[in-house]
């Protein structure tokens, strides 16, 4: 990709109005850009950020058996009506009118989408387990519509949806889920911690939640100092240095930001929309049912919050936007030789992007600094028949050939 192509151009300043870091990176760096309160578009880069994250939870949710599809985002008000939640969710939902009157939801979730297609098409045990997801938008009536990303009115969501017959084989599915949620957060490389936490509007049970320690996180979480069993604030009825009720360790305080919470939602949902089975002695159930999410554009913002420097933005590389970030300085013959490197890269499947512009190399390294590529290559007349390699991170600059470039980068 050429940066003079690029859209949009980076900004050196922030918005007026953004205070957590990841709103003022994120839109400086041109990642995202405010419509209004809560409501993002993701730029280019920030789509390419996205698109690596959710690969990552795909292939997660693929290898635990979940089959991916695209469920609707306009919902009649019959079937929030079936469990309550048209009234209990009031609050958070966005209710609209169409013709005639008829009444409708901008989805927040899918739980009774979920149970509709399960009621059309399930009859007896055979039919179960069902493991389903998808991605896609949510909207929720959120009061406080801040810190950048992390809080939005309209967001994308992955939500996992699984019925079963028994609640013992709901609760060995959920803990895989469970691991594997912490195999996509511990690829992704945060710092996190599971607590349970109060259901909400979803379930009367006890849900975990997956929290990155974070002092820009809104939640308080307190877990072991030895075993990492945590609680969210809401539940939690001890105090710091209290003793685990699961080991020897003793419990501490930190500010964490949520990326993922799963729901065991038990029977309820399948009595209510009349979600039932018939087992082996031909006696009809209501199925069990769980549903887990996760927040790519939530996770990109926490990234952001916990991989910058006074600079910019410090990308992981399984998440940047590209493999690394060609900078010419400019002379005499360095076009022809920066053009040959260039295309030579992406031939050997490197994602490449190139600051062709004609702008001072001051500019040049500021905005390659700001954008958070975790690799950069200087090309000039200094360098020779060489490539200068040098880390974000903030490593000694090397020099390298061409073929050990490659290598490296594809390492």
């Amino acid at each position: 990709m050429l940066q003079s192509k690029l859209f949009p151009k980076t900004k050196k300043s922030a918005p007026k109005d953004a205070e957590s870091v990841n709103h003022k990176l994120l839109v400086r760096g041109g990642f995202i850009d405010q419509l209004m309160a809560g409501s993002w578009t993701l730029l280019p880069l920030g789509w390419k950020v996205i698109t690596k994250i959710n690969r990552i939870i795909r292939e997660e949710m693929n290898a635990i058996g979940a089959q991916e599809m695209l469920m609707p985002l306009l919902h009649p008000k019959e079937i929030w009506n079936e469990t309550g939640r048209w009234d209990k969710a009031s609050e958070i939902l966005y209710k609209l009118k169409g013709q005639n009157e008829k009444e409708y939801a901008l989805s927040f979730t899918h739980e009774e989408i979920v149970m509709d297609l399960l009621r059309k098409n399930i009859q007896s045990y055979q039919d179960l387990p069902v493991y389903v997801y998808h991605f896609s938008t949510k909207f929720r009536n959120e009061p406080r519509a801040k810190s950048g990303i992390l809080r939005g009115r309209e967001f994308m969501m992955k939500d996992l949806y699984s019925a079963h017959v028994t609640e013992a084989d709901m609760l060995d599915y959920y803990e895989k889920v469970k691991e594997a949620y912490g195999r996509i957060f511990s690829k992704l490389g945060f710092d996190f911690r599971i607590a349970e936490a109060s259901g909400g509007v979803f379930t009367d049970r006890h849900t975990h939640e997956f929290q990155v320690l974070s002092d820009a996180g809104e939640d308080t979480i307190y877990f072991c100092d030895r075993c990492g069993y945590g609680e969210n604030k809401e539940i939690f009825q001890g105090k710091v240095g209290d003793k685990c009720p699961k080991c020897d360790g003793h419990f501490v305080e930190s500010r964490s930001i949520e990326v993922g919470n799963i729901f065991p939602l038990g029977t309820m949902y399948a009595e209510k929309m009349g979600v039932l089975y018939t087992d082996h002695d031909g006696k009809k159930n209501p199925v069990w049912f769980a549903s887990y999410g996760i927040g790519p554009t939530r996770v990109m913002g926490t990234l952001v919050e916990i991989n910058h420097d006074d600079k910019g933005i410090v990308w992981p590389k399984q998440v940047a936007p590209f493999d690394a970030h060609i900078i010419e300085l400019k002379s005499q013959n360095s076009k022809l030789k920066t053009e040959e490197i260039y295309y030579n890269l992406h031939e050997a499947g490197i994602d490449i992007l190139w600051d062709d512009r004609a702008v001072s190399a001051g500019e040049k390294f500021a905005d390659a600094d700001l954008i958070g590529i975790p690799v950069r290559l200087v090309v000039s007349e200094k360098t020779g028949d060489k490539i200068e390699w040098k880390e974000r991170k903030g490593k000694e600059s090397e020099l390298k050939t061409f073929d050990e470039v490659v290598r490296r980068l594809k390492g």
